[in-house]
């Protein structure tokens, strides 16, 4: 199994960086097929391979993900396209 694990500081406030997690956990269902819902600042998210959670936070956000041993091997592609959403959304 393996992990995905990123920070990222962001000067959004607390509102605005829950609409861009939610903005981004709209394109991870499109890219990946994942579904999502909200435990208070929590984004918890799954599908068949991959769990995981985005805690949001007044100055940064937190990901946290395990990837079953098929998805292992689109890790990178993977990483890349959350850096390339964080990069967009939390700009």
């Amino acid at each position: 199994m393996a992990t995905i694990e990123l920070k990222r500081d962001h000067t959004l406030g607390l509102k605005k960086a829950r609409a861009a997690a939610e903005r981004v956990a709209e394109e991870m269902e499109r890219e990946f097929g994942m579904s999502s819902e909200w435990d208070g600042n929590t984004l918890r998210f799954s599908r068949t391979g991959v769990s995981g959670e985005l805690v949001v936070q007044k100055g940064h956000v937190e990901l946290n993900a395990n990837l079953g041993f098929l998805l292992s091997a689109f890790k990178g592609r993977i990483e890349e396209t959350i850096h390339r959403n964080f990069d967009e959304y939390f700009a």
